[in-house]
């Protein structure tokens, strides 16, 4: 499909919540294949949402291959978290904000039910913190609009590496302490 533009940290649309996905039609296949492309095209990204690339939908995709070069994507539309525990923290970036890493507390298991490409229901299990359960969470965060630095461990060191970088300042009313 095509490669699109990934929206960068202080665009507004980072912050939208997005819709639900009405029918898993042709238009979001072909939009599961731009974020893949898009994704693919960055190099070092596991995940990205709908919103990344501008479209407002409950859609991301997220591929934590172990093996160079074998694909191995998963694709979730409409997802829903239906189960959490435990907690570890841990260091994430993400394509929206180049070359900037945070320390960030996730749940250390998470259960997921959403819908593939052709519109089945699945659930899918990912434990002890790997790099599944963090890009599930992280992706999931920005279907609400919610971002990585909201999360973050470190105030400080985030907004000097923010400032490093030439970008705004964490917006302390949208900080998430749970």
């Amino acid at each position: 499909m095509a490669i699109k533009r990934i929206l960068r940290y202080g665009e507004q649309e980072l912050r939208n919540p997005s819709k639900e996905v009405a029918k898993v039609s042709r238009k979001i296949q072909d939009l599961v294949q731009d974020l893949l492309d898009t994704m693919y095209d960055s190099q070092n990204g596991v995940g990205l949402a709908a919103p990344q690339i501008g479209v407002n939908l409950r859609v991301f995709v997220i591929d934590v291959r172990e093996n160079e070069g074998v694909l191995n994507p998963i694709v979730f539309i409409n997802p829903k978290i239906i189960k959490k525990s435990g907690e570890v923290i841990s260091q994430e970036g993400c394509l929206s904000f180049p070359d900037i890493y945070s320390d960030v507390r996730r749940a250390e298991n998470v259960m997921v039910k959403a819908l593939d490409i052709k519109g089945r229901s699945f659930t899918i299990e990912a434990k002890d913190g790997t790099l599944l359960s963090r890009a599930i969470q992280h992706e999931f965060d920005h279907l609400d609009g919610i971002l990585f630095i909201d999360r973050c461990e470190n105030l400080d060191f985030t907004e000097q590496e923010l400032a490093k970088h030439n970008l705004p300042k964490i917006q302390q009313d949208k900080l998430i302490r749970e």
